[in-house]
């Protein structure tokens, strides 16, 4: 259990923390010379006497109390359990004693116990009056059920008593495995002579173990930084495995400590959850008059990250003090932010703390933001669970697994579990609402079914103008399986580049039949270099103009293929390259024209020529001189 403080400055809560732990979290010389924390302190106590391993302690985050150091305060807040409400018996409840109270409210901290300190420094009727005053501070907030423990940090009076309370809670908490990928948000850096860099903070998902290889991310650089952990202290005691929920201290190797400011995340080597624009629940503090308008400059906190943001407020046209809104969140550079973490939100002379929000969609739309059906479906995102959520996603559209993966820090397993259990369609990587899949079907088929009234003597509707027509702007390897679907469904049919039904025939007339077999010879005598309609024109003395309109014939039936201006292949020999450019590719990673052409004989000019052709059919992608597979073989005879 991580246990954090919060409370006003001078009310004891570094005394209080000392004396529970044994441990002085004032570290900073400064801090010992001016008798205040300035940053945060970290101690721990053993859940039992004979607490052995980091499973067994409670670990504590004290905070400054001093509205300059709030910053702090959010950063040790973002994480913790359990909160101790520190409030000094001479002299009640204080400015930061309420904003800390609200701060812990807007990050969703319900657990906690009040603690009154220096009750030997007043009368038992003064210390009434404390207690009365911090029942009205608490009045209607989860505060108001946590138990109370009056304390005195000199004499060591209730402290006992606090202590077995916080033992006790600490052996109530379910520690239950998480599934996602690691996450720990850097709240210190340091450099140790022999050991190297080190960093602390909160496991917010995950585990790490001595040997991984973890990605920094820090907000100041666009590309995260690689290093692999050395060593594991967690809870302050060696460990081979770090998990959600502890805090830790992890000796890196491959960086520095410039590398890793305050507010950085460490994250799994596969997770990469970088955003610069997110919706949010946004919860006002009813602690100020101050509204929310419309691009609003703030400081945002994430984690232990202080960062300038512009809010958009959504369902509103700006945000009153103690209202809830919608809220659409603009950062100027990319921070590591996964759905459903918590924020707080200040003003931007940081001397306000405005609001608490929850991030709900990482991958909000461009466009309609503000319409009733996307705040609809933000409410249904901000009150149901990962499956339902899924669901309301889906109908606004195909969702890339990835997406989910990075964006809700979640392993393919769990996410497989999610469509099962919204009965989801999953094609090649692409989620999709069974509504709209069933659609997709079906708007395919009406296209293939439109293109043989309209024009008949064509095999049938060529596969990238069906994707074109029906489906622009889906993933290649999606459409794919669309196609792929109604084909073992035999409800089309694949015929090289087209796509048609079951039964639709394209005949040649007895004399393009013909023509066709005197032709047809010369074009497998050289079949991966064939000769253009003028070459066949001169040797046959058959005219340009009735060569070139029978090949056109036979292409629409599919014997042959158009590669190039008046140049014909046997589509069978077009199936042949494209299964040699799948050999290059699996070999050097990328086609290139010297190998292809190296492969199929000819010149460099009409290897060329092909691979434009691949790259035009959607077979092959062109990135500078390489050309990448994208697809299966489209030129394979079903």
């Amino acid at each position: 259990m991580i246990v954090g403080t919060a409370g006003h400055i001078d009310h004891g809560k570094t005394s209080l923390v000392r004396r529970l732990t044994g441990r002085d979290t004032d570290r900073l010389p400064e801090e010992k010379r001016r008798g205040i924390s300035i940053e945060l302190g970290y101690a721990y106590l053993g859940i039992d006497e004979n607490a052995s391993d980091s499973q067994q302690h409670i670990g504590f985050i004290d905070v400054p109390g001093h509205e300059r150091f709030v910053h702090a305060m959010v950063s040790g807040a973002t994480g913790i359990d359990f909160a101790l409400l520190v409030v000094a018996a001479d002299d009640g409840p204080m400015p930061q004693t309420r904003e800390h109270l609200e701060i812990l409210k807007l990050l969703g901290i319900s657990r906690g116990a009040i603690v009154v300190t220096k009750i030997d420094m007043v009368d038992p009727s003064q210390g009434d009056l404390a207690i009365t005053a911090i029942a009205d501070v608490v009045a209607a907030q989860p505060a108001e059920r946590w138990p109370l423990f009056p304390v005195s940090s000199v004499t060591g009076e209730g402290i006992d008593a606090l202590r077995d309370f916080l033992r006790a809670e600490a052996k109530t908490v379910q520690t239950s495995i998480d599934e996602g990928m690691f996450r720990l948000a850097v709240d210190r850096a340091f450099s140790l002579p022999g050991i190297g860099t080190v960093v602390t903070g909160t496991a917010h998902a995950g585990r790490v173990a001595v040997g991984d290889d973890v990605s920094l991310y820090n907000p100041e650089r666009a590309d995260p930084v690689r290093a692999r952990v050395r060593s594991v202290h967690a809870q302050d005691h060696p460990a081979e495995v770090g998990v959600k929920g502890q805090r830790l201290a992890l000796n890196l190797v491959g960086v520095s400590v410039e590398d890793v400011p305050r507010g950085s995340w460490i994250n799994s080597m596969e997770l990469d959850n970088r955003i610069l624009r997110f919706d949010v629940q946004l919860s006002m503090s009813a602690l100020h008059d101050r509204t929310v308008v419309q691009g609003l400059e703030v400081h945002l906190h994430h984690g232990a990250a202080d960062m300038m943001a512009r809010v958009y407020p959504l369902s509103v046209e700006r945000a009153a003090p103690g209202a809830q809104c919608f809220a659409s969140i603009l950062l100027p550079a990319p921070v590591a932010a996964c759905r459903g973490d918590r924020l707080v939100i200040r003003d931007s002379q940081a001397q306000t703390t405005l609001a608490g929000a929850t991030i709900l969609d990482v991958h909000p739309p461009n466009r309609g933001r503000r319409a009733v059906g996307r705040l609809a479906s933000l409410q249904t995102l901000s009150a149901a669970d990962d499956v339902t959520s899924l669901l309301e996603l889906a109908l606004s559209g195909p969702i890339l697994i990835s997406r989910i993966g990075q964006g809700w820090n979640r392993r393919r397993h769990q996410i497989d579990a999610m469509v099962r259990q919204g009965d989801l369609v999953v094609a090649a990587g692409v989620i999709f609402h069974p509504s709209h899949w069933a659609a997709y079907l079906e708007r395919l088929i009406l296209a293939v079914d439109e293109t043989h009234v309209r024009e008949p003597e064509m095999p049938g509707m060529e596969i990238n103008r069906a994707r074109r027509v029906v489906a622009p702007q889906l993933e290649l390897s999606a459409f794919d399986e669309l196609i792929s679907r109604l084909v073992s469904d035999k409800r089309l049919e694949r015929r090289g580049a087209f796509l048609a039904r079951p039964g639709h025939t394209v005949e040649l007339s007895k004399a393009e039949r013909n023509l066709w077999n005197s032709l047809a010879p010369l074009l497998e005598q050289s079949p991966y270099n064939p000769p253009r309609v003028r070459d066949i024109a001169k040797t046959t003395n058959i005219p340009e103009t009735e060569i070139r309109a029978n090949l056109r014939r036979v292409a629409r039936v599919g014997e042959v293929t158009l590669v190039a201006l008046d140049h014909f292949f046997l589509t069978a020999r077009v199936s042949e390259m494209a299964q040699i450019a799948k050999k290059l590719h699996d070999q050097h990673g990328a086609v290139r024209a010297s190998d292809f052409r190296d492969q199929i004989g000819g010149g460099r000019k009409v290897a060329i020529q092909i691979l434009e052709f691949f790259d035009r059919v959607g077979y092959t992608r062109r990135v500078r001189d390489d050309h990448l597979i994208r697809r299966d073989n489209p030129f394979e005879l079903h």
